[in-house]
């Protein structure tokens, strides 16, 4: 007989570490994207393209993250890529 409670813990322990790989994969992306910047002399701040992100975030949230929170989670996301990549 299953344990419940034993396997919800393991499918969000599943999660959690597809959270950290997908993490790990923006940041390499966006090292990436800053390089590629630099190399075209381009701003590395683009107002426009986190306005953008943050509103199709929203139109792909169907919850249950609520609209405050999905805004909480793409705040520290941006600030934890520039926080890491400013320390590489």
């Amino acid at each position: 007989m299953s344990d419940p409670l034993a396997e919800l813990r393991r499918e969000i322990g599943a999660n959690d570490r597809r959270i950290v790989e997908a993490v790990n994969a923006r940041l390499r992306l966006v090292a990436e994207l800053w390089k590629l910047k630099r190399e075209l002399g381009v701003d590395r701040l683009d107002l426009e393209r986190e306005r953008s992100l943050r509103a199709d975030l929203a139109s792909a949230n169907a919850g249950p993250l609520s609209p405050s929170g999905l805004d909480v989670l793409v705040t520290e996301l941006l600030a934890l890529t520039k926080r890491e990549l400013d320390q590489s």
